[in-house]
């Protein structure tokens, strides 16, 4: 019979974290396909990601805007907005975490953040101080799914894979996560990963 699993690696952005740039670039568009497209192709994950790499923004900002130069007043307010894309907490991740806390499971995160806006989000909310550890992708320069950075997490949170549930919304990231070994759950709503958790006798 396999050992049970003592621990639980949390995605932030999207899982526990209300975290949207729609939330804030909404406001200058007519309509939602012109915001959709805006969303997808001026201010695209792949750039953001960048930033998460520990590419500073000012950088990225600057070189996505002579890509773009017809949005560059709006690629412009990427910092003075991005407080307001993050809009709070997602409350059923937090019950789950606290019920998890609760249970004496291991809490750490493993996130794909800038290493600029990451102070900010840490002092903001009182639930990311539950984690034993935080691995931001930032400070290391690696984001998700390379599985270096899985690697890193694994390493110095002492996870044995095997008693590790990972947790993520991005559907690369989950199968990276397998591919190193951890019980990886593709998250879509509170409500599915408490079903799933509890499948993982975790809750």
């Amino acid at each position: 019979m396999p050992a049970p699993m003592d621990a639980v690696l949390f995605d932030l952005g999207r899982v526990l974290l209300d975290w949207d740039p729609r939330y804030y670039y909404g406001r200058f568009f007519l309509s939602d396909e012109a915001l959709e497209h805006f969303v997808q192709h001026v201010i695209a994950h792949d750039w953001y990601l960048e930033m998460d790499a520990g590419k500073p923004a000012d950088q990225a900002i600057a070189e996505r805007s002579r890509r773009f130069p017809e949005h560059a007043a709006l690629i412009a307010r990427w910092k003075e907005g991005w407080p307001v894309m993050l809009r709070g907490t997602i409350a059923g991740t937090v019950d789950i975490l606290e019920e998890l806390r609760r249970r004496g499971l291991r809490l750490y995160a493993l996130t794909n953040f800038s290493n600029e806006t990451w102070p900010l989000v840490k002092a903001r909310f009182e639930c990311l101080s539950w984690f034993e550890d935080v691995i931001v992708s930032g400070e290391h320069g690696i984001v998700k799914p390379d599985p270096r950075i899985f690697e890193l997490a694994i390493s110095r949170c002492r996870l044995d894979p095997a008693k590790t549930a990972f947790i993520d919304d991005v559907a690369a990231n989950v199968e990276a996560g397998r591919a190193c070994g951890l019980h990886a759950v593709h998250f879509t709503s509170s409500e599915k990963l408490r079903a799933d958790l509890k499948e993982l006798q975790l809750l």
